[in-house]
């Protein structure tokens, strides 16, 4: 594809920023030439001109620049714009949005077009007091009523990128979708509108008239968050905490503090919020290396828990003292912050009788055995939280991807600050009875096997290679896994009682483990999820050296799998 100089030309036409119009124009102009870097800047601007974002489930993410396919002032205008006329549809005019915004380049700028639009198209825009974690948002929807909620974040990608997540609640959806994200048909109705919306430039966008919320939604998010660990316990835990240059130090930290938990250190050279992540690679704390400060700070106080949240605080990773790892420093899996949380769930809903607990698919098995021995339900969800927090009746939910919704009353999305509070009174109640973390998940392990998890990833520049890759997988894959035949394979793009259709791949063998491999619906990753189930022995480290010999085989096949 070559994108034409007209095409371009109406897009600046068009474009009401000033800094991504003189971007384009630049580099219009390099394109205009014969040599190399006429080459480089006609890529670039086909890159830019390959389509428009797709507003799907997870709203907008994109890289920051000029143009249709990349964030920016313009495709934010158009994506209120559409979410607008589809809620004036919905409830009619003085339809209400809470809008919320993160510490990214743009985010700001973006938050206040957005309120602009729909005070413009005659709702009522809230607006968020400054930079909050994605969970305050989350929280205000329900809190205030709203009939929608926009977060302007990218979560935990690289700097270059920015996002736009849209919540909906109050009067236009109903159940326990009330305050989660969209899910089909919602996103497709509000794509609809998108592209039929005029051209940036000619959306009618107001310049005053939103209201600006005070502190007190942030201060009723506090208090429910506080509440969550009851007062007859002991608070003596050293904890480590880092934000990873997000936005989620300060109300963390606070959450902690107002639980009963004080001796929080921060990681200096992490705690502000900083759109350059200087620190790490990638400013997601299940990279290798984000957590590496808070271990050095963690050894140098002697802590006894590090917490560590992305920049957007929606999720959450900790660690734990292990003197069998190099370092003294252990950071558990999302699977097994799952089921720590669960147990912990499971045990106070026991008293209740009721409730439901549910995990993604592509979430340890382990979950559901916890909920059945406690004597609840168990649901299993398509990937993501807009998914697992539809679910009727919830009382806790997760997803292996460090997203834990532990008051679903309160928010209904994955809650990194919650999350945090919740295990530091886990840690707080396992001093008490003289326990510890990883003695905790040996006794799960007694109880219900071993459930070792791992994952295999491919990230791929060209797209086109996923799909090359997941139509060879169905036209023949694998017949063994681990040394064990693969007794049943799953397409989940044609769905099941359970499950709508999703693009994705399920293997299950003979000897119990199970491999689902999908694409990443954020990333350009192929994304392949393994687990292993050893039944449990009176030694618990047999059962495990068992389970990480046939997950490191179980790996090695995959991985000869997707090789693209």
């Amino acid at each position: 594809m070559n994108v034409t100089a007209d095409e371009v030309n109406a897009w600046i036409a068009a474009d009401p920023d000033e800094r991504t119009r003189a971007d384009l124009t630049a580099l219009l102009e390099r394109a205009s030439g014969t040599d190399e870097d006429a080459l480089a800047a006609q890529a670039e601007l086909d890159s830019r001109f390959s389509g428009p974002l797709e507003f799907g489930t997870a709203g907008l993410r994109g890289e920051l620049g000029a143009g249709p396919h990349r964030m920016n002032r313009a495709v934010v205008i158009r994506a209120a714009a559409g979410l607008s006329e589809f809620l004036a549809g919905e409830v009619g005019r003085g339809f209400s949005v809470v809008v919320g915004y993160d510490a990214r380049y743009g985010s700001r700028r973006f938050a206040l077009d957005t309120a602009g639009v729909v005070t413009a198209a005659g709702g009522r825009a809230l607006l968020l007091p400054g930079p909050l974690p994605t969970p305050v948002l989350a929280f205000a929807v329900r809190h205030l009523g709203a009939d929608a909620g926009v977060m302007v974040t990218a979560s935990h990608n690289p700097p270059q990128d920015n996002g736009y997540k849209v919540y909906l609640g109050g009067r236009a959806v109903t159940g326990a979708g009330q305050g989660a994200q969209i899910v089909p048909p919602y996103d497709a109705r509000i794509a609809e509108r998108i592209a039929a919306a005029p051209p940036a430039v000619d959306v009618p966008l107001a310049t005053a008239g939103w209201e600006v919320l005070g502190p007190e939604v942030h201060e009723a998010y506090l208090q429910r968050v506080a509440s969550l660990v009851p007062p007859r316990h002991t608070r003596e835990v050293r904890i480590v905490y880092t934000p990873m240059h997000g936005v989620g130090g300060a109300t963390a930290v606070e959450a902690l503090r107002r639980a009963g938990f004080s001796d929080v250190h921060v990681v200096p050279k992490q705690a502000d919020p900083d759109p350059d992540f200087p620190t790490v690679a990638f400013p997601n704390p299940e990279e290798p290396g984000a957590l590496d400060l808070a271990f050095d700070l963690a050894r140098s106080v002697d802590a006894d828990l590090v917490l560590a949240n992305d920049p957007d605080a929606d999720r959450c990773t900790m660690a734990v003292p292990d003197r069998n790892v190099i370092g003294g420093w252990r950071q558990l899996t999302g699977d097994e912050i799952g089921a720590l949380l669960g147990e912990q769930t499971a045990a106070a809903a026991a008293f209740a009788g009721r409730g439901v607990l549910a995990c993604s698919v592509v979430s340890s098995r382990l979950l559901g055995r916890i909920a059945q021995a406690h004597g609840l339900q168990h649901r299993t969800t398509l990937t993501g939280f807009k998914w697992i927090a539809r679910t009727e009746g919830l009382v806790f939910g997760y997803e292996e991807a460090i997203g834990y919704c532990v008051d679903p009353a309160a928010v209904r999305d994955k809650d990194g600050i919650s999350a945090a509070v919740r295990i530091a009174y886990l840690a707080a109640q396992l001093n008490d009875h003289g326990d510890s973390f990883v003695g905790e998940l040996d006794h799960l392990a007694q109880r219900h096997g071993v459930h070792e998890t791992s994952q295999v990833s491919v990230r791929v520049s060209d797209l086109s290679l996923i799909a090359a890759t997941m139509a060879q997988l169905r036209a023949g894959g694998p017949t063994t896994l681990a040394g064990s035949p693969v007794v049943t394979t799953t397409d989940l793009a044609t769905g099941s009682d359970d499950l709508p259709p999703t693009d994705g791949l399920m293997y299950l063998t003979a000897a119990g483990d199970r491999v689902i491999i999908r694409p990443s619906g954020t990333e350009p990753k192929l994304k392949c999820y393994l687990e292993v189930i050893v039944p449990s022995v009176p030694d618990v480290s047999t059962a495990r050296h068992t389970a990480a010999l046939r997950m490191e085989a179980l790996r090695t096949d995959v991985a000869a799998a997707v090789e693209m």
